[in-house]
């Protein structure tokens, strides 16, 4: 927190992109920044997308002096700083020193934001199974979750500092931030990957695209360096499809699943219908190095914009309760296409689970 304001910040990068010697933090919306023997302004940029709370997202971009073009740590103050509190000062690591530009330690990152009292070990692991990275940023972490290096877990704490919502919105949640804070985890998670993966993804726990071999294919469709938007498909968590050979030998492997946590998202594959599009109905896949600003359900600014993909092409499976929920079980759809990759699923989270510790070691599928 910046002494004297109301500004929270959450962590600082290098900025390679704008022609210019930058340091972006994010932060919780100070007017200057501390660097070691100097004291420079910044510019606040606060994000338009805050969903009608009283705290929002904000960049705050600090020029470099020549004296100091590569900082390992810098502090923001408030207008009123006093040099005689230099002592007292918390200083953010700068990361991001170095800009890559084809060599990456990872072709694809999924971005996961803000765990909050999180038990749906069973979904995770399905849908982590095919990413190289995958960061959970955790408010509170639980056993479970940490599975053996599943995932990286970045610990959240804002709810130290500020009453975070539980909704998206004031009227669905109390608080001060939407959603745990979401905006500022999946930003700072653009950021923190921008030069360690080729692709990041920017979607919920309980959303799934199938992307190994889709991106290639999209940048020849629509380009490189772009935000790819897919289409939301909602498959209800409480409908499963009746008996065929492929989904009794299903139920039979996957017997042992049920003492897991969490849902298993091969036994759900009857979607609603495409509801009108919406904005809210889209999530993302990006190039990180061409994302400035991203919110919940696209980018707010981004070098070349964002394309959406044909759903024809690649969409998003997302297993939830029922949105639509005034449907009958005959107007859903069935979609089988989850099964084609349940050869290499199911081996895969059966070893991660007993990796782990939740399913015994003699427990072979």
């Amino acid at each position: 927190a910046v002494t004297g304001t109301k500004t929270l910040l959450v962590s600082a990068y290098l900025e390679h992109r704008t022609g210019k010697r930058e340091v972006s933090e994010e932060s919780q919306a100070p007017a200057q920044v501390l660097l070691p023997g100097v004291l420079t302004g910044c510019v606040r940029q606060i994000h338009t997308d805050h969903f009608g709370f009283a705290y929002g997202t904000a960049d705050i971009m600090c020029p470099l002096p020549s004296s100091c073009e590569t900082p390992s740590h810098i502090a923001v103050t408030s207008a009123a700083f006093n040099s005689e509190d230099t002592l007292h000062k918390e200083f953010l690591e700068v990361k991001n020193q170095k800009a890559q530009s084809d060599s990456f330690s990872f072709n694809f990152t999924v971005c996961l934001s803000t765990m909050f009292d999180f038990t749906n070990v069973l979904q995770v692991t399905l849908r982590y199974i095919a990413a190289e990275l995958k960061p959970f940023y955790c408010s509170h972490v639980f056993t479970d979750v940490s599975f053996l290096g599943l995932v990286e877990v970045i610990p959240w704490s804002l709810s130290r500092f500020l009453k975070v919502s539980r909704g998206w919105l004031p009227s669905h949640g109390p608080g001060d931030l939407h959603y745990f804070g979401q905006i500022p985890a999946l930003n700072d998670c653009v950021y923190r990957h921008m030069y360690q993966s080729r692709y990041v993804a920017l979607h919920d726990m309980d959303e799934l695209i199938l992307t190994q071999s889709l991106m290639p294919l999209l940048e020849k469709k629509y380009g490189a360096d772009k935000c790819y938007l897919f289409e939301n498909n909602v498959f209800p968590n409480t409908v499963t499809p009746p008996p065929t050979s492929q989904t009794l030998l299903l139920q039979s492997c996957c017997s042992s699943w049920q003492n897991v946590s969490g849902v298993n998202i091969l036994a759900h594959l009857y979607q609603e219908p495409s509801a009108k599009r919406h904005y809210e109905n889209i999530k993302t896949i990006v190039n990180p190095r061409a994302v400035f600003t991203a919110t919940v359900h696209g980018l707010l600014s981004s070098l070349k914009g964002c394309t959406m993909v044909d759903r024809k092409m690649a969409r998003m499976y997302h297993t939830r309760a029922a949105v639509q929920t005034e449907l009958t079980p005959d107007q859903l759809i069935y979609d089988g296409r989850l099964l084609n990759y349940s050869a290499q699923l199911i081996p895969n989270v059966d070893t991660v689970l007993r990796e782990s510790g939740l399913l015994p070691e003699d427990n072979i599928q």
